[in-house]
C-alpha cells in the first residue's frame, strides 16, 4: 500500500461514517509517521481502521469498502473495519497517535498508531509476518527501542513476558 492509497481509504472511511477521524490500526499505520517507508512495510492490501467517535461505525467501513468489496476489486486495497478492543496496545496509545492529514483527505483526519504502538501490536499477535515486519521496523530505527521497553511495562505480565522474549529474538537475530 502506497500512502496515497491510505489517503483514499480515509476519504471513502469518511463519507461512509460521515466522520472526520479515522484511526488506523495494523501496519499501514505506518504510512502516518513515514510516507515512503521501506517496501518490506508496505506489502499489505488492508488498512484496519474505525472512527474515532463511533467506533461502531467499523462495520459499516467493512461492510462497503471491505475485502472482496467492490471497492478491493476496483483499487486493489481495502479497510478492514475494527475496533481498538481486537488489538493488544499499551497505556496511552490514544496520546501517541500520528496525524494524517493532507489535501488528498479532503478533510478527514487519519489517526495513526504511532509506530512504538504498531511494533507493541505486532509482537503481541506474534504471527510471523507480524515479527518480520517488526524487525524490518527496529533494523530502520523506525521505532524507539528504550520507549517500547517502557510501554510494555503497562501491558499484563503474561503478555509482557511474552514481547520481551520475542523482542529478544528479533534484536539478536
Amino acid at each position: 500500500m502506497k500512502r496515497s492509497h491510505l489517503e483514499h481509504i480515509l476519504r471513502a472511511s469518511g463519507a461512509i461514517t460521515d466522520e472526520k477521524e479515522i484511526v488506523i490500526f495494523g501496519s499501514q499505520a505506518i504510512l502516518g509517521q513515514y510516507a515512503n517507508p521501506p517496501d518490506e512495510l508496505c506489502r499489505s492490501i488492508e488498512a484496519d481502521a474505525f472512527p474515532l467517535r463511533a467506533p461502531e461505525k467499523a462495520d459499516l467501513i467493512d461492510g462497503t469498502i471491505g475485502e472482496l468489496s467492490p471497492f478491493h476489486e476496483t483499487h486493489g486495497y481495502y479497510a478492514h473495519g475494527i475496533t481498538d478492543d481486537a488489538v493488544v496496545l499499551a497505556r496511552g496509545w490514544q496520546q501517541r497517535l500520528v496525524r494524517l492529514e493532507t489535501p488528498m483527505t479532503h478533510g478527514v483526519i487519519g489517526l495513526c498508531l504511532a509506530p512504538v504502538d504498531i511494533a507493541i501490536s505486532k509482537l503481541a499477535a506474534a504471527r510471523e509476518k507480524d515479527l518480520s515486519f517488526v524487525k524490518v521496523m527496529y533494523e530502520n530505527s523506525l521505532f524507539d527501542i528504550t520507549e517500547l521497553c517502557t510501554l510494555i511495562q503497562t501491558l499484563p505480565e503474561q503478555t509482557r513476558t511474552h514481547i520481551e522474549a520475542l523482542l529478544l529474538g528479533i534484536a539478536h537475530r
